[in-house]
């Protein structure tokens, strides 16, 4: 009999119509129990999953702006708690459907031994929770939290290696500019002095996803207009590449007329965090300038 209660009250509320969060939650304390009973399993879960990667945030430079992440995504929902708790939820079957694919990818993950799957699936799993309705108010959030997830190898491999490429071609163009002769092999720019290599640490990946990542920021809180703030993202790519091959062009200048030691070593390492602040300096520019243009009105 108690097993056809629930199966009934399941049933009812998943036929039931929509209703706002805030009500939902009241009237309906056991499912609300019944959920943070779920949560509660999903960090047990999860646990191991999320530990490695606050532990790649870390450890490797290239995703150090994961932090920043998830503190935005939490920010994006507690800006939108008075919508959310009016937002109406609705239950349905399919769900199951979406919590089944998402422990079928955490499978894939964790047996597969990719951690870009595993990670995913968490992501996944959160889409079966409250209905359409709520999805629809959380979806910027949740696709915020992407950038917080590094790309899998195989990806990052074939992103690094053509921006070395692309990068060593810049810097080997500028240098020219300056009188410098310059051989390039590849990604390894010959010098008179020596061999500079450009190598994958050096590719502007790193620069490259942090700007991404504080694009994305600096468009939602500083611009209203959703064509500007996908401009403002797109910006941040080719900074990022012009912004590593000036870089370059540093460390190769001070190489050539300076200390080829004192080049690769603290010139090399401070430059990175001035070009970085530059490559804000160029963000901001571009929006400035995008203000000079003003959006058109629709009329109505």
């Amino acid at each position: 009999m108690r097993e056809q209660s629930i199966t009934g009250k399941l049933a009812q509320d998943l036929s039931a119509p929509a209703a706002p969060l805030g009500s939902w939650l009241s009237r309906n304390g056991q499912l609300a129990l019944g959920s943070v009973t779920i949560c509660l399993l999903v960090a047990a879960i999860y646990c191991h999953v999320l530990g490695k990667l606050v532990t790649d945030w870390w450890q490797i430079p290239d995703f150090s702006h994961g932090f920043l992440v998830p503190v935005f995504a939490a920010y994006l929902v507690w800006e939108k708690r008075s919508v959310l708790l009016g937002t109406k939820i609705a239950p349905a079957w399919s769900g199951i459907a979406v919590m089944a694919l998402g422990l079928a990818v955490l499978f894939l993950g964790v047996y597969g031994s990719e951690l870009f799957l595993s990670r995913v699936s968490l992501l996944i799993l959160v889409l079966c929770f409250g209905g359409r309705h709520l999805l629809k108010e959380l979806r910027f959030a949740l696709l915020v939290l992407l950038l917080a997830i590094p790309i899998p190898a195989i990806v990052f491999n074939q992103i690094t290696f053509p921006l070395q490429l692309l990068a060593s071609t810049l810097a080997s163009y500028l240098l020219q500019l300056f009188t410098v002769p310059v051989l390039r092999e590849g990604n390894v720019i010959v010098l008179p002095a020596m061999k500079l290599e450009v190598a994958e640490a050096c590719s502007g990946i790193r620069s490259l996803m942090s700007l991404f990542t504080l694009a994305v920021f600096y468009g939602y809180f500083m611009e209203k207009s959703v064509w500007r703030r996908v401009a403002l993202v797109l910006a941040s790519i080719p900074i990022a590449i012009a912004a590593n091959a000036l870089r370059i062009l540093g460390t190769g200048l001070c190489v050539q007329y300076w200390d080829p030691d004192k080049a690769l070593g603290f010139f090399h390492e401070f430059s990175g965090w001035v070009i970085f602040l530059v490559s804000l300096a160029c963000l901001y520019l571009v929006h400035r300038t995008m203000l000079l243009f003003p959006a058109k009105r629709r009329q109505t």
